[in-house]
């Protein structure tokens, strides 16, 4: 009987590894570079606290994806879910921003996965194709891996999520050891300058940092409707995202001054620019190519997740089968737009990235909070209840608010930004 419950639980553990992966995969992107830079300003403390906010609500709003999707059948997306409980004017809207976001996340990481076709290429044969070959190379090849099936995904991001955790803690090992802890706290000595007014503007990075609620109805799909398991693999998969940020918030900010950060800003944030900052600091021959593998597995992963997700939605938007046919009809709507985009506009990363942000607020933050209001209306209690009733819902809504006008109005430069 005990070796039997023990190969159960070596099965489940086995099993969970996977939406884990999905859900880290998913969110842990090449963007990642990004937060020390827009943390800059705000510095260690109340970048923590935009973290825990941040993390606190895409952990619920996805929870609150997953009670409503348990009411539809298996492989239920978000336009069956909209529509029934919002309608089709909600359905057409979301669709819209939701497909948006997706689309624009696929041509981010095409644009900057480009690279990593070029240095392995010209690392192995000598020979550098132009960008536009190499980021179509790497969309084709990954393309395949999702049009195969959602296991083959699993397995792909399992392997390179122990490449890029292992790159990473390599990386920030020395960083972290390095790191003084009263620059954290106090970054400028006897200034009375206010870091708070550099919040805002920061707010929906980490937003976008978290946001994992894309693949809430595809792991539904593929463990079937198991809230307890799947609530997990979001918990944990969440939890180590923050764990990987806080990592490299502390190995970053704790070796780099604040003024350090002004003309990393200035030469546009780039990741080399990043790298060759921290490599003045903390001098190592191996830190910079741990720092591009790190790059090049999670932007792998990360297209692998975003893909994942877009995939299930068209699926379940055109009612697709799930045969090869099937997957290859949605695999050339997935596929072909931002592929495109990729080739006519191969140098768009950055600017994908920060346009995300507004799209992410109406889609994780204002429309699953009123899904499961309406949900809650409509059928009785299922298998899952989030706590919180009502109040949670219209925190929710007030949080989702609140993103989308702090991103506007940083797009209007109407918020300070450190450096600029």
């Amino acid at each position: 009987m005990k070796a039997t419950e023990l190969a159960e639980t070596k099965t489940k553990a086995s099993s969970m590894l996977g939406g884990v992966a999905i859900i880290t995969g998913g969110a842990i992107g090449a963007g990642m570079f990004s937060l020390p830079i827009v943390s800059s300003g705000m510095w260690f403390g109340w970048t923590l606290a935009c973290m825990l906010l941040s993390w606190f609500c895409m952990y619920h709003i996805s929870l609150m994806i997953m009670e409503v999707n348990l009411h539809f059948r298996d492989g239920a997306n978000y336009d069956t879910m909209i529509k029934a409980t919002l309608g089709k004017y909600w359905n057409i809207s979301y669709g819209l921003s939701f497909a948006f976001l997706l689309y624009i996340l696929e041509y981010a990481y095409i644009s900057g996965g480009s690279s990593i076709v070029i240095l392995t290429l010209d690392s192995t044969l000598g020979y550098s194709p132009s960008q536009v070959i190499a980021g179509l190379t790497f969309a084709l090849l990954l393309a395949s891996v999702v049009w195969l099936s959602t296991k083959a995904v699993d397995r792909v991001i399992s392997v390179l999520i122990v490449g890029m955790m292992a790159s990473l803690f390599l990386a920030v090992t020395d960083l972290t050891l390095a790191a003084n802890l009263r620059q954290l706290l106090i970054p400028d000595e006897g200034s009375k300058d206010s870091y708070l007014p550099f919040v805002f503007a920061a707010l929906p990075f980490y937003l976008t940092a978290f946001g994992f609620h894309p693949m809430v109805p595809s792991l539904i799909k593929y463990y079937g409707k198991k809230p307890v398991m799947i609530g997990r693999c979001m918990l944990i998969g969440s939890c180590l995202c923050f764990l990987v940020y806080l990592l490299w918030l502390v190995s970053t900010m704790g070796n780099l001054q604040r003024q350090a950060f002004l003309p990393i800003i200035a030469d546009g944030g780039n990741i080399g620019v990043l790298v060759a900052a921290v490599n003045q600091v903390v001098p190592s021959e191996q830190l910079g190519k741990l720092l591009s593998v790190f790059a090049n597995l999670a932007i792998i992963t990360s297209f692998l997740g975003v893909s994942l997700a877009l995939f299930d939605f068209i699926t379940d938007k055109f009612n697709f089968s799930e045969t090869p046919l099937g997957r290859l009809k949605t695999a050339i709507i997935v596929f072909l737009p931002p592929i495109v985009g990729g080739v006519f506009f191969p140098d768009g990363f950055i600017f994908a990235i920060g346009f995300a942000g507004m799209a992410v607020a109406f889609t994780a933050l204002i429309v699953p909070p009123l899904m499961v209001k309406s949900s809650r209306k409509m059928f009785a209690q299922g298998t899952y209840l989030l706590w919180g009733g009502n109040k949670l819902i219209y925190f929710m809504i007030a949080m989702g608010i609140f993103y989308a006008s702090c991103h506007v109005l940083a797009m209007l430069d109407l918020l300070p930004v450190y450096g600029k």
